[in-house]
Parts: structure tokens; C-alpha cells; sequence
């Protein structure tokens, strides 16, 4: 790690921190039954305390859309948290794909 550099350049962070640093985003495609059940605003407690950015969303088909973007290990554990979902859900398959990283302020509910 080459600790030379500027703390002002993103480089020394990223040297610093390693693959923290490195944004990635997600996108998940939730079968089930995982409308109703308050599926979306547990992605949305279970992502924001991970610190990330995104949305969830009910799609027509019944299945849920979630999208996030951060850490690549944090990515790594709200994949654990949906395929277990809430109490009242039954989730039976998780679509996972990489996504473009998008600009959120927040994890939003759509």
C-alpha cells in the first residue's frame, strides 16, 4: 500500500481502504410470494443500513425489483437478506444480475 500519496487523492483511499472503495451496483429479480407482504421496506431497512443506494419496486408479473448500488461485500449481504425475505413472504427464486451504476440519494421504495 503506497501511503505516499495525498490523503486528497482518491488513489490514497482507495490503496487505503482496497475494494471498499469500489462502487458496484446490483439488480435483483424476486419470485414468490413477495408482494403484500412488506417486501419492499425490508429491502429498504435491510439496504440502508448497509449503507446503500437504490430502490425497490413491485413489477406487474408479482415479482419484486431491487436495485442498489455500494460496497461490493455489502452488495454480498443484501443478496443473503432477499433470498430470505421477511416473515410473512416465501421467496422462491433470486435473479441476480450486475447493473450500470445510478446516482440515489437514498434507498427509495417505488
Amino acid at each position: 500500500m503506497d501511503l505516499t500519496r495525498r490523503r486528497g487523492d482518491a488513489g490514497f483511499w482507495e490503496a487505503w481502504y482496497g475494494s471498499e472503495m469500489a462502487q458496484q451496483a446490483r439488480r435483483w429479480l424476486v419470485s414468490g410470494r413477495v408482494q403484500g407482504v412488506g417486501f419492499r421496506y425490508f429491502a429498504q431497512r435491510a439496504a440502508a443500513g448497509l449503507g446503500l443506494t437504490g430502490y425497490a419496486r413491485n413489477l406487474d408479473d408479482g415479482r419484486v425489483e431491487v436495485y442498489a448500488a455500494g460496497a461490493p461485500k455489502k452488495l454480498d449481504e443484501l443478496a443473503g437478506v432477499l433470498r430470505t425475505g421477511p416473515r410473512w413472504s416465501d421467496v422462491r427464486a433470486v435473479e441476480e444480475q450486475e447493473a450500470e451504476i445510478r446516482n440515489y440519494g437514498s434507498f427509495e421504495i417505488g
